[in-house]
């Protein structure tokens, strides 16, 4: 295995630490725990609060700062951070408007932001929670009942975020929120696997020219395994699976997210969006706005996923709005 890492256990700590002295003008670290905080945070605003396994960056601490999350809870890698985690997370950013959690539907995460949501609660902290669940590849997973949550994520982050900055209620944010995660799909490929560091070795096998379609952004197997396609054709496969799932009619507007799974350069992310303008254009679906890159990913694994979000007047406008962020 080879990592530029010292401790594998002092991975999310050390990693999180070069973050905050990369980027202090956007965010610091909580004193005791995993977690970091909006730098300037706005006062009396609803806060945004997600997380999860370390892993993804720049999922989530990327997303910290003006027009987006207050706060980012790491847990180690790949693995759910702890309801105290996110309980001084919640303590640390509210601001007597009430926190919004935005969770990725993996079992675990679920079980321990509601188990924090219910700590906060106690102490008159009103918490609200949205499940992100935008994965079309599969129902069921090995960490999820329903569909997992992946990159769309970030589009909740940015939309639900926006409106909080502008002013609005908890119960106005849960609702953008939630018309997001209804409106957004997302499915993903891989092509080389990941090495968890505290493992040492990776978590599956694919072999020489082979290609996992539909896989998780932890490695949980897609819909199935085959040969290694071409750029072009794993790209029509990956958004004939989110068309298939969303209904979108002519001259609909929509936002395009394609994200690398770490490995992957930004040479082929380009290719592959090529190809899905290609195909959007010929189905007459207009493209509002396009992001290429790193958002969500899974360590060093190769592939990426398309994430297709369908607009309408709000959230073409809160998808506009300032945001101040290191990945977004």
């Amino acid at each position: 295995m080879n990592k530029l890492i010292n401790i594998p256990e002092n991975v999310e700590k050390e990693m999180l630490d070069g973050m905050v002295k990369a980027h202090p003008e956007y965010i610091k670290k909580h004193g005791e725990f995993n977690i970091l905080l909006r730098a300037n945070r706005k006062e009396k605003k609803v806060a945004l609060v997600s997380g999860g396994g370390s892993g993804h960056e720049p999922s989530h601490a990327g997303f910290v700062g003006y027009g987006m999350l207050d706060a980012a809870v790491a847990g180690a890698v790949f693995t759910s951070p702890t309801p105290d985690q996110v309980f001084e997370a919640i303590k640390s950013v509210d601001e007597g408007k009430g926190v919004l959690l935005i969770i990725k539907n993996y079992s675990g995460d679920i079980m321990n932001f509601e188990m924090a949501a219910e700590l906060a609660e106690m102490e008159g902290i009103r918490v609200e929670k949205v499940i992100v669940n935008d994965d079309v590849a599969v129902k069921d997973s090995l960490y999820t009942a329903g569909r997992r949550g992946v990159a769309g994520t970030v589009f909740v982050h940015k939309i639900a975020g926006a409106l909080a900055e502008l002013g609005a209620t908890l119960d106005e944010v849960k609702k953008v929120a939630e018309k997001v995660i209804s409106n957004v799909r997302t499915m993903g490929v891989g092509i080389s696997a990941c090495t968890v560091p505290a493992a040492g070795k990776p978590g599956f096998i694919l072999g020489k020219n082979e290609m996992e379609m539909g896989i998780g952004i932890h490695g949980e197997p897609g819909t199935y395994r085959g040969d290694l396609k071409s750029a072009d054709e794993i790209t029509s496969c990956l958004l004939e699976n989110i068309l298939n799932d969303m209904n979108l009619e002519d001259n609909d507007e929509v936002a395009v997210l394609v994200n690398g799974m770490g490995a992957t350069p930004l040479m082929e992310l380009y290719i592959v969006n090529r190809k899905v303008h290609e195909l959007l254009n010929s189905k007459n679906i207009k493209i509002h706005k396009t992001y290429v890159g790193n958002y969500m990913t899974a360590i060093e694994m190769a592939g990426c996923s398309v994430t297709i979000l369908k607009l309408d007047k709000e959230l073409k406008e809160l998808l506009d709005e300032k945001s101040e962020t290191i990945s977004f």
